[in-house]
């Protein structure tokens, strides 16, 4: 009876310790609008003022936060998901960063702002990846204190943490394509963007991170800005199935390849560590395919918030200015603003990386 009662007690601490998946206790991110939780907006988001006003934030927090949708962003799912507050903005310099921190900006490039200044291109900011890498390392210190104030190492409670790496790189290639770069010259970056990531992963390693997310790029030719700034009469410059551009998609899935390789190989290097590909790109597409398995009755290739037109987005009069008008029920649409995603779009894409669906190992374990 005795070894019975033992035996039962030693296979339920077995279950119970690999069926109870250990969550993350800080989740530290970087990137550009796809994941600022406010920090543009600490900037004065001079480029971008209508981040700062209605109806932006409107669906879950009912105010401007900063986000660019109507309301929550990935991480903020990812976040809610671990049972931790919603990541603060690193410039939001009064909070307590001990379960993380946002070092997102929205504009934010992989590249670092001198190469577009050198090829004529301008940008909305110059907080790029190794701008938000230097915040992080000025903010490390604080992170590895004792409760007795005294410095630690940073290991163990860095392998508790999630690193979100993006998504970046996207405005790399958003800015010169809006600027009239041909999509010939664009592509030539590809290459560089993409070390310029790794480079980054490698150097958060270095520091202790274990789990890294990193996101790759959206299927831009399936977004209303790409579809109304580079329309054309051409049938065959479109996808039978989605009417997406097929040129601008192809763009996306060269840096996602390149974005792979490089992250085999970085897991290669450092056997550590769980680097864990996101891929946005299937994600869209599969809304794109099926959007009413996903709640998207409104269409997938039109805003939900702008100013008219086949696609709702026209880039003079964009979504909050004066003009403009936001549907009725965003968690209809796909696209929020043109460019950005509905909450709705973002906790989807949030629930398939959490169970693997969007992910090339699991987020989880």
């Amino acid at each position: 009876m005795k070894l019975a009662v033992l035996s039962f007690i030693i296979i339920s601490f077995f279950h119970f310790s690999h069926s109870s998946p250990q969550k993350f206790t800080s989740i530290f991110s970087f990137g550009n609008s796809l994941a600022d939780t406010g920090n543009f907006l600490i900037l004065g988001a001079a480029a971008y003022p209508f981040v700062g006003h209605l109806p932006y934030g409107i669906t879950y927090f009912h105010h401007p936060t900063g986000r660019f949708s109507d309301g929550r962003l990935v991480v903020d799912f990812i976040a809610e998901s671990q049972g931790l507050p919603l990541l603060p903005s690193y410039l939001a310099s009064h909070e307590n960063f001990r379960q993380g921190a946002n070092f997102a900006v929205a504009g934010a490039t992989a590249l670092d702002p001198a190469f577009f200044q050198e090829i004529g291109v301008g940008l909305w900011t110059n907080y790029s990846l190794s701008t938000q890498l230097r915040w992080f390392d000025e903010l490390k210190p604080s992170l590895c204190k004792t409760p007795q104030g005294l410095f630690t190492e940073c290991s163990e409670y860095f392998k508790k943490s999630l690193f979100l790496v993006g998504e970046i790189g996207g405005n790399d290639y958003n800015f010169p394509l809006v600027a009239g770069k041909s999509l010939a010259e664009v592509t030539s970056f590809v290459p560089k963007v993409v070390q310029t990531i790794a480079e980054a992963i490698e150097r958060l390693t270095e520091r202790g991170a274990v789990n890294l997310l990193v996101p790759g790029n959206l299927p831009i030719g399936c977004l209303p800005l790409y579809l109304t700034l580079f329309a054309t009469m051409e049938k065959e410059d479109y996808d039978d199935r989605n009417w997406c551009l097929i040129k601008l998609n192809n763009l996306a899935r060269y840096h996602n390849e390149l974005l792979k390789s490089a992250i085999k190989q970085l897991r290669r290097k450092h056997p550590e560590a769980r680097i864990i590909y996101a891929d946005y790109y299937s994600a869209l597409l599969q809304f794109v395919h099926s959007p009413r398995h996903f709640g998207f009755y409104s269409g997938t290739q039109k805003a939900c918030c702008g100013s008219g037109g086949q696609y709702n987005f026209n880039l003079t009069a964009p979504c909050g200015s004066e003009g403009s008008h936001v549907c009725k029920d965003p968690s209809t649409y796909l696209s929020w603003d043109g460019l950005h995603l509905t909450e709705a779009a973002y906790h989807h894409i949030a629930n398939g990386l959490l169970d693997g669906s969007f992910t090339d190992l699991p987020l989880i374990i």
